[in-house]
C-alpha cells in the first residue's frame, strides 16, 4: 500500500511537471509572437522608408506629372506617417528635392529647407494627423491642364489628400505647378492649397 502511494505521488509530480512545462511553453509561445508581431510591425514601417530611399531618380525619373505627384505623396506619407533616424530624414529630404524645380531648391539653403521642413512635420504631428490615403487628377486632365509659357512646358496636377485626425478623417487638396527641365524631366515648381470652387 505504501508503494501504491509512493506512485501515486510520483505520478502526481510528474503531472504537475508536465503541466509547469506546458504552461512555461505556452508563455515563452505568447511572448516570442508577441516580439515577431512587434518587429514584423516595425520591418513594415522600416520598409516603406527604405523603398521611397532606394528609389533610383538617376536611372527611373517619374515620367509623368501624374507619377511625379504620386512619388512626392509617397515621401510625404514618409515624413508624417513613419518613424525614422535623422540620417533617413535627411535623406528623403534630398529624395522630395530631386523633385523640386531648380529655382524652388534656390528659395532656401539646405539648412533652411530642414529646419522648415522639421518645424511642418513636427506641427502636422502634434495635431494628430496623418496622411491615409491621397490620390492625384487624372491622366486626361493633367493632359489637358498643360501649357507653354516662357519657353517651358508646365502642367497642372490636383492632389487630394485623406487625412487621418483625432476625430476622424478630414480631405485636402494641393495643387501642383510643374515645369518641364532641360533634360525632360518634370519637376515640382511650386504647390498651395486649392480653393474648393477651383477644384
Amino acid at each position: 500500500m505504501a508503494k501504491t502511494k509512493k506512485k501515486q505521488n510520483t505520478v502526481k509530480v510528474i503531472i504537475l511537471f508536465v503541466v509547469l512545462a506546458l504552461l512555461i511553453g505556452m508563455y515563452y509561445f505568447h511572448l516570442s509572437n508577441k516580439a515577431r508581431k512587434t518587429d514584423a510591425e516595425k520591418d513594415v514601417a522600416s520598409t516603406l522608408v527604405q523603398e521611397v530611399l532606394t528609389r533610383d531618380l538617376e536611372h527611373h525619373y517619374p515620367p509623368t506629372p501624374k507619377e511625379v505627384i504620386k512619388y512626392y505623396s509617397e515621401i510625404s506619407q514618409c515624413f508624417y506617417n513613419e518613424t525614422y533616424s535623422e540620417e533617413e530624414l535627411v535623406r528623403l529630404a534630398e529624395q522630395a528635392q530631386r523633385l523640386y524645380d531648380d529655382e524652388l531648391v534656390a528659395n532656401k539653403t539646405q539648412d533652411q529647407y530642414l529646419m522648415d521642413l522639421k518645424a511642418d512635420i513636427l506641427e502636422f504631428q502634434e495635431a494628430g494627423y496623418t496622411i491615409k490615403s491621397y490620390s492625384t487628377s487624372s491622366s486626361v486632365d493633367i493632359e489637358n491642364s498643360k501649357f507653354k509659357q516662357d519657353g517651358y512646358e508646365w502642367a497642372r496636377v490636383y492632389c487630394y489628400y485623406t487625412l487621418k485626425t483625432q476625430s476622424g478623417t478630414a480631405q485636402t487638396t494641393q495643387l501642383f505647378l510643374l515645369r518641364k527641365d532641360s533634360n525632360g524631366y518634370w519637376k515640382i515648381y511650386g504647390w498651395e492649397l486649392a480653393d474648393d470652387n477651383e477644384v
